[in-house]
């Protein structure tokens, strides 16, 4: 993971999640041509995100989907 400024040549299409509410507190994310994935704060859209490698952003979801990171 690294942290980059914001790349609008990189990244040409953020999104948000479907789940994502009304309140301003998401995160959105995208994908380059590369393969790299870009995650950054919806509020600062012009301000630094997060760059994984595909290989880390699949361990990132798959932890998510098997709980591994859910509250006791």
């Amino acid at each position: 993971m690294s942290t980059s400024p914001a790349s609008p040549d990189k990244f040409p299409m953020w999104r948000k999640s479907r789940r994502s509410g009304g309140d301003g507190n998401c995160v959105e994310v995208a994908f380059a041509a590369d393969g790299t994935v870009g995650v950054r704060d919806s509020k600062d859209r012009s301000g630094p995100h997060l760059e994984f490698t595909r290989s880390e952003w699949e361990a990132f979801t798959g932890g998510v989907k098997d709980g591994e990171f859910d509250q006791p």
